[in-house]
């Protein structure tokens, strides 16, 4: 079997009494299945990086990480990564900034990448690139002479080419991507975005079957690739972390109130503001909820350096205040609005003690917050989840109450629906989005895209690309 060596921008390694989540559980599971490397930027910045990368194994994997020097992290991470890829790929035109200077560093970062990875490689490994940091990587290993093949899978959305064209380099990054042997996306729409993007560039004819782009001597394999979480898993550390000392004290704070919950990275895609100007909306159009329930929003920061999110930050505690204000009684605050962290175990608690998640980005790739809230629910008295048409995961889990985060009069009514909703139907449709999250689960994730890597090398028997 071959060996499987993931990259991507920042890299998790096990630390003793921390569960891993979100992609980490994936990729851990993956690479462990196959003796695998994981290889990536550690976090840290340093006055100078080293041209070697650090080396930890564990539990059959290991763990290759590298530094960036300040101006790596500032240039590279703060600069093109996320002030001109993330805003473009998530529709904010009106945040995307571009340099020459920052994109000059997002290549050579890339370069150094593929230089300290090359010597680690062996002939007949897998290499599976994640997300919009590391576009260029495949491009930089084939010109030093790797021909392993290679995969990216894009964790974000994937502009329309009318929204990508605003990039000056933009026919550089979809030659970039043309390098790779497999693509893969979370939604149909992201791949057919990126289908509309090269065709627009080279013409219709590079479009040689649904899941196929042809360019010169290079094929690149599309799919779609829904990512997962485990339900099992969650559902124990739910069930568990209902005993911990964070769950009891967050519990008898609502003093038998109902709970509304949201978990999201201080991030302007993630459509916070709307949301809080909603349930504002909420507590002033249905006065007879006020004081039975309360807003929890837990929202860790993120990007603080860059001045969006200090903006986002600001605003949101003047809603947070605003409302407060305006609807508080002596034993109840409607919104809780926490700028930290808590272990994986115990906001899989939380979201088991609510009646509803909400979970209303302005654009997400996925999300595995919902996924999350839905596994993490009572399967006998489940919670409600909210969900944002413009989540990816909005195209899996039908059965949410689904909203239009722009519009604060529908998001209200769908709190108060989701507050309303009889047991038998809320039942009905967490069976229906449990069934989606089995089928399309964090294993079946990985299993899908590498099988079609190793397809595609011509070492398995079939192709096993995944529709959405």
């Amino acid at each position: 079997m071959s060996r499987l060596v993931a990259v991507s921008n920042r890299i998790s390694v096990p630390r003793r009494g921390a569960a891993p989540g979100g992609l980490a559980v994936g990729l851990l599971a993956a690479m462990q299945a196959r003796r695998g490397i994981w290889f990536g930027w550690d976090g840290e910045t340093v006055e100078t990086a080293s041209d070697e990368p650090s080396v930890v194994r564990k539990e059959g994997v290991m763990y290759a990480s590298i530094d960036f020097d300040q101006a790596e992290y500032k240039d590279f991470y703060l600069g093109f990564c996320n002030s001109t890829l993330w805003p473009l790929f998530h529709y904010f035109v009106d945040g995307f900034r571009y340099s020459d200077v920052q994109y000059e560093a997002y290549q050579r970062v890339n370069q150094r990448y593929a230089r300290q990875l090359l010597p680690m490689l062996e002939p007949d490994d897998l290499i599976w690139v994640h997300d919009y940091h590391l576009v260029p990587l495949a491009q930089k290993l084939r010109e030093a002479g790797a021909n392993q093949p290679m995969g990216l899978f894009l964790h974000i959305p994937f502009p329309h080419i009318e929204v990508l064209r605003v990039l000056p380099v933009y026919g550089e990054m979809l030659q970039a991507m043309m390098a790779y042997d497999v693509l893969g996306f979370q939604t149909e729409p992201d791949r057919a975005a990126f289908r509309s993007a090269v065709a627009s560039l080279w013409g219709e004819q590079v479009l040689t079957s649904y899941d196929t782009v042809t360019l010169g001597d290079r094929r690149v394999v599309t799919g779609v690739f829904p990512i997962g979480v485990d339900v099992d898993v969650i559902q124990r550390e739910a069930v568990e972390s209902q005993s911990t000392e964070a769950c009891k004290r967050m519990i008898a704070g609502l003093l038998g109130r109902r709970l509304m919950i949201g978990v999201d990275r201080l991030d302007y895609s993630k459509g916070l503001v709307e949301r809080f100007k909603a349930y504002e909306r909420f507590l002033e159009t249905h006065p007879e909820n006020q004081n039975r329930v309360t807003f929890l929003q837990i929202a860790p920061l993120s990007r603080s350096d860059v001045r969006a999110y200090a903006e986002i930050r600001r605003d949101l505690e003047q809603t947070t205040g605003r409302t407060n204000g305006r609807f508080a009684d002596t034993d109840w605050t409607p919104i809780r609005y926490l700028n930290r962290n808590f272990p994986h175990d115990v906001l899989m608690g939380f979201m088991r003690s609510a009646l509803i998640g909400i979970v209303t980005p302005v654009r997400d790739g996925m999300n595995l917050v919902a996924k999350e809230f839905v596994a993490a629910q009572d399967p006998a008295d489940p919670g409600v989840l909210i969900l944002s048409t413009m989540a990816g995961a909005a195209r899996e889990l039908t059965t949410a109450v689904m909203v239009n985060p722009y519009d604060a009069r529908g998001m209200a009514h769908a709190i108060q629906q989701a507050f309303n909703m009889p047991l038998a139907e809320r039942r009905e449709r967490h069976q229906a989005m449990i069934d989606v999250l089995r089928k399309n689960s964090i294993t079946a994730w990985h299993t899908s895209f590498v099988d079609t890597l190793d397809s595609v090398s011509g070492r398995a028997p079939e192709l096993a690309l995944k529709a959405g």
